[in-house]
């Protein structure tokens, strides 16, 4: 098979040649050309490379949204090298598991800050795994410590120019870590057409035009696999500009949007319930929204149409997919929990345990060539999810008459009480519609009588009691259903890309 650049390398190179001037990525105060990423990168390619890294290698990456990230990233995959992108909330012991599983000969790390100190916590992984034989620090200040590159005073002795090496088109390009809810965390690894064909499905999604450039908002880690295809691989594929945002905080976006003038942006439901939740001085305007990872309220959709003047578009995607599965249109209105139909060169359908197709409710079974290879040194694990090319995505979800796609709960989040299937998502979208409830979880607790029971975790908005907020539920939900406990929090844990961290609830 001919050999292929990798997509990020290629588009920048493609997009660096044809508008060279035009701003690629906004960190704070500094605004870097697709020039200068495209030399950047060049920059940490021959670094990498000099470390004697080979293609086919790995480097581990841990790094906020930073302009780092990407001059890291891309040029890790310019040197034909895999990437495996790590959550920098990991603490040492997760980072060492991560290091050793991936097999990663290098590990390049940002220094983070005293709130988060990534670069420590990385520094205390790296000493525990022999077989990762290179740290490379990113720091603000020279580093003085035997054995540890320095970064940024590396990067400026090696050359701006490098030849991209070519890699075939089913070589892994990237490993992202599934979340480990389920036994310990495996590497989905990430083909370069397939993270190439899921970037360019920007085009259907957004309607993305070189000659039209878009200002998109990265407010989602850019480790996870939402924000490095829907944001970063897809501006970059058609000539956007990135704003990278470092932490959420609602009042620096809606600032930075009115700034940058950002006519995209991706989030989770909890990221835009918080925006609408600040008093706006004036409307602001964005071309287009999506929303991903749970359902959006009915609310949020309106709020967001009369502020904004958009309609978020609700998608579903996974790790082992690339990105984006399926995703709403526009050009109809909102269905209420629905995430779409399939995206271009995608095919969906609903399976139950021996794989055979059913009306549903069932498991989502996904087919496309932006498909995983596989988890990384799992045969076994690959094998159970994947058949003829089908992926079960262990999420189960319904079809509606149209087509359309609604998620009914994780398959692994299942409460099963006194005999019967209860899925919490159901019941949160239930709670979630109550005018006082602002976020609502619901888990199952341990049980005598009935195996499990039904509890609601929920952060209200004034003086909502548990009796009043039964009750809505009970006028809603069937008898085996409704929630019996109720439990009123101030605010709720969340992951770093904004989802409900369901193992942290009291339980």
């Amino acid at each position: 098979m001919p050999g292929l650049r990798p997509v990020r390398s290629d588009s920048l190179e493609s997009t660096a040649a044809q508008v060279p001037e035009r701003i690629a990525v906004v960190d704070g105060e500094l605004r870097l050309s697709y020039a200068a990423i495209d030399a950047l990168t060049n920059r940490a390619a021959n670094l990498l490379s000099s470390l004697g890294l080979q293609p086919g290698g790995t480097v581990a990456l841990s790094c906020p949204n930073s302009f780092y990230f990407p001059v890291v990233y891309l040029g890790a995959l310019k040197a034909g090298l895999t990437v495996v992108s790590l959550n920098i909330l990991l603490k040492a012991t997760e980072i060492a598991y991560h290091l050793k599983d991936s097999g990663a000969k290098a590990y390049v790390a940002f220094e983070g800050s005293p709130q988060l100190p990534v670069g420590d916590e990385a520094l205390k992984a790296f000493g525990k795994i022999d077989t990762c034989v290179h740290f490379v620090h990113i720091a603000t200040s020279e580093a003085t410590t035997d054995g540890i590159v320095d970064f940024v005073s590396e990067l400026a002795e090696h050359s701006a120019e490098f030849t991209t090496v070519d890699m075939s088109e089913t070589d892994t390009a990237v490993v992202l870590y599934t979340s480990g809810t389920s036994g310990q965390p495996k590497g989905a690894e990430l083909t370069h057409r397939g993270m190439r064909l899921n970037a360019l499905a920007g085009n259907d999604t957004f309607g993305a035009d070189l000659d039209r450039p878009d200002v998109f908002l990265c407010v989602l880690p850019l480790f996870h696999s939402f924000a490095q295809t829907v944001v970063l691989n897809a501006a970059f594929a058609y000539g956007g500009t990135v704003v990278l945002v470092p932490r959420f905080d609602e009042h620096v976006v809606l600032e930075l949007i009115a700034r940058h003038q950002v006519t995209i942006f991706a989030g989770m439901p909890t990221m835009y319930s918080r925006v609408l939740e600040v008093p706006q001085q004036e409307k602001l305007q964005l071309r287009k929204a999506l929303s991903g990872g749970a359902a959006l309220p009915a609310d949020v959709h309106h709020r967001m149409r009369e502020h904004f003047g958009v309609e978020v578009l609700e998608g579903y995607g996974l790790s082992e997919t690339c990105g984006v599965v399926s995703c709403t249109s526009s050009s109809i209105e909102p269905r209420q929990g629905s995430v779409g139909v399939p995206i271009a060169g995608f095919g969906m359908r609903l399976v139950d345990d021996d794989w055979s197709t059913i009306e549903g409710p069932g498991e989502i079974a996904v087919r496309s060539l932006s498909m995983f290879t596989g988890y990384r040194g799992r045969l076994a694990e690959t094998a159970e999810v994947l058949a003829d090319g089908w992926f079960r995505a262990g999420d189960i979800g319904r079809r509606d008459e149209d087509g359309y796609y609604y998620l009914v709960d994780r398959k692994k989040d299942l409460i099963i009480r006194g005999g019967f299937n209860v899925y919490p998502r159901e019941i949160e979208e239930v709670l979630m519609d109550h005018p006082d409830v602002t976020l609502a979880a619901v888990i199952g607790i341990p049980d005598k009588d009935r195996g499990e029971e039904i509890k609601a975790v929920v952060v209200r908005s004034g003086d909502l009691t548990e009796v009043e907020l039964r009750t809505w539920a009970t006028e809603r939900l069937a008898a085996y259903k409704y929630p019996r406990i109720i439990e009123f929090v101030d605010t709720m844990p969340l992951t770093a890309s904004g989802k409900i961290l369901k193992r942290a609830l009291p339980r």
